[in-house]
């Protein structure tokens, strides 16, 4: 079964790309979260990727964006309950994540 995941994708204020996602990303539907990101990511701009409606995020994510963390321009919003998890992993020294 399929975990609930929202993505929505657009443009930023500074015209990079944005890609919000709400609900939980883990190994039912983190190949969906994925190919969401790398569709913002082949713009060539800037992503910045909005998990503040994110309420659980497993190792299946945590890849997800280790994978895409090394050769894009990726940043991370995440609420203070990701916090943990991110600095955990090392995700906070591959890209710039800022806590809300």
């Amino acid at each position: 079964m399929t975990t609930g995941l929202t993505l929505v994708s657009g443009p930023g204020d500074d015209g990079d790309r944005v890609l919000a996602v709400t609900g939980e990303i883990d190994m039912s539907n983190a190949a969906e979260f994925g190919a969401a990101l790398d569709r913002e990511l082949a713009t060539g701009t800037a992503v910045t990727v909005d998990l503040t409606g994110v309420a659980y995020l497993d190792s299946a994510g945590v890849a997800v964006l280790f994978d895409r963390a090394g050769d894009h321009d990726l940043r991370l919003f995440a609420p203070r309950l990701l916090d943990r998890v991110l600095r955990v992993s090392g995700l906070t020294q591959v890209v710039k994540v800022m806590i809300r």
